[in-house]
C-alpha cells in the first residue's frame, strides 16, 4: 500500500480515514487526482478555487496554500482531509470546507471536480455551480474512464457549456469544460415522493440512497419493527430517516438519533420529520458522523441499521463492521442492535462474534434480519 504521494515537486503522506482501519490494498488518492494535480501546476493560483468531491483530501492537501473552497456531502471525506492536513503540518484553517447543500458567495475562478458515483449529486453541483462561473471560469473534472459516460458530458453541455475530455491515461482522464451563458436551472432536488400506506411524503437531497421510492432492504426491515416506546433510540445510517419515520408513528421513543456520514442524508431526514410530524422534532438529533464516534457509551437502548457495503467509489464491509462494532460500544446493558442485510453478506458471523451471539428475526428470499443483545 502506497501512503506518499508525490506531484507537482512535492511528497505527501495521505491516508484513509481513519488510519488506524485503512485497508492494506487501497490507497487515499487515484490516478484521476495525479491527473488533476499535474495539469494545474504550471497554472498561477486563482483568487478562488473551488474543489468538489476530494474523496480524502488529496486535492486539498496540495493545494491548501491556494485557500480553496473544498465542497464534500461524506463526513469521513472532510475527516480524512483533516487527518492528512494534520498529518502533514498543514494548518486545518487554510482549507474552508462546506457541504454539498452550501457553496461560498464569492464567484469561482477554477473549479477542480472529482465526478461523484451518482450521476444525480453531479447534475445538483452543476446546478450549484451555475450562477458562480463565468466565461473565464477555468473548469477541469477528473474520474476513471469507466466513470465517464455519455450522460456524464451531456449535464456539463446543458448546465455550464461544451465539454471535451483528455486522452486515457492510468485508466483517468479529464473533463474540460468551457461555461458559456446558460438559463439559469431549476434543480430538480430534493426529490419528494410518496411512501405508500403511510401517509409520509419523503424528501431526497440527491446523493440519498433509493430517491425516489423505499429501498427493498428498508421496507423488510419496516415489517419487523420493535416496540420502540420510552427507548433511547438510533436509526444508523439514516438516509433520509423513513425508519425512523416509521418508528414516530408506531410507536414514538423518548428519543431519536438519525446518524448518517452524509450531509444530506441527514438534512433529509431533518427535512422528512419537520414536514411529517414538527411535533416530534423536539425529541430527534440529526447527526453527521462517522458511525458512531460523536455518541456516547450505554446511551442507547436500540440501534436499527440497514448497512451500506459501498463507500463513494469502493464495495466494502468495514463499515457494516465499524457499525456493528460502535452499535456495541453505545448500547446500554440489554440493549439491541437490529439490522436488515443481504443474506450472502453473512452478517450472523460478525454480530456472533462481537455479541456473543444472535437470533434470526425473519428471512425472505434475498434479505435477513437479525438481533442481537448487549450482555
Amino acid at each position: 500500500m502506497k501512503v506518499i504521494l508525490t506531484a507537482n515537486e512535492r511528497s505527501l503522506k495521505l491516508q484513509r480515514y481513519p488510519a488506524r482501519l485503512q485497508d492494506k490494498s487501497e490507497q487515499a488518492w487515484d490516478a484521476a487526482d495525479e491527473l488533476l494535480l499535474e495539469e494545474i501546476k504550471e497554472l498561477q493560483r486563482p483568487a478562488n478555487l473551488l474543489i468538489f468531491n476530494d474523496d480524502c483530501g488529496a486535492l486539498g492537501c496540495f493545494l491548501a496554500a491556494w485557500s480553496p473552497a473544498w465542497i464534500n456531502d461524506s463526513q469521513v471525506s472532510r475527516l480524512a482531509l483533516a487527518q492528512n492536513l494534520n498529518t502533514n503540518g498543514i494548518d486545518e484553517s487554510q482549507v474552508r470546507w462546506f457541504d454539498s447543500l452550501s457553496l461560498p458567495d464569492e464567484p469561482a475562478d477554477m473549479v477542480l471536480l472529482k465526478i461523484p458515483k451518482t450521476l444525480a449529486l453531479l447534475e445538483h453541483q452543476l446546478i450549484q455551480l451555475q450562477p458562480k462561473v463565468s466565461e473565464s471560469t477555468r473548469i477541469i473534472a477528473a474520474a476513471k474512464v469507466n466513470q465517464i459516460q455519455k450522460s456524464t458530458l451531456a449535464l456539463f453541455e446543458k448546465y455550464l457549456g461544451a465539454t471535451r475530455t483528455s486522452l486515457a491515461r492510468k485508466k483517468a482522464r479529464l473533463i474540460f469544460c468551457q461555461p458559456e451563458p446558460r438559463t439559469p436551472a431549476v434543480s430538480p432536488f430534493p426529490t419528494i415522493w410518496q411512501l405508500e400506506g403511510s401517509g409520509l411524503t419523503i424528501h431526497n437531497h440527491a446523493n440519498v440512497f433509493a430517491r425516489a421510492q423505499l429501498d427493498i432492504g428498508a421496507r423488510f426491515l419496516l415489517s419487523h419493527l420493535p416496540d420502540t416506546r420510552h427507548k433511547r433510540v438510533m436509526d444508523l445510517g439514516c438516509g433520509n430517516g423513513v425508519l425512523g419515520l416509521s418508528l414516530l408513528q408506531q410507536s414514538p421513543p423518548s428519543k431519536l438519533l438519525f446518524v448518517d456520514e452524509s450531509h444530506m442524508a441527514v438534512a433529509s431526514a431533518q427535512l422528512n420529520v419537520a414536514s411529517n410530524m414538527p411535533e416530534h422534532l423536539a425529541v430527534c438529533e440529526f447527526i453527521a458522523s462517522n458511525c458512531l464516534e460523536q455518541v456516547p457509551a450505554q446511551s442507547v437502548d436500540l440501534v436499527l441499521c440497514n448497512p451500506p457495503f459501498h463507500q463513494q467509489q469502493r464495495i466494502t464491509d468495514h463499515i457494516a463492521w465499524q457499525m456493528f462494532s460502535d452499535a456495541r460500544h453505545i448500547l446500554r446493558s440489554g440493549g439491541e442492535l437490529r439490522i436488515v442485510g443481504n443474506r450472502h453478506l453473512g452478517y450472523q458471523d460478525k454480530l456472533k462474534r462481537l455479541f456473543g451471539g444472535c437470533r434470526q428475526v425473519a428471512v425472505n428470499n434475498k434479505f435477513v434480519i437479525l438481533s442481537a443483545f448487549k450482555k
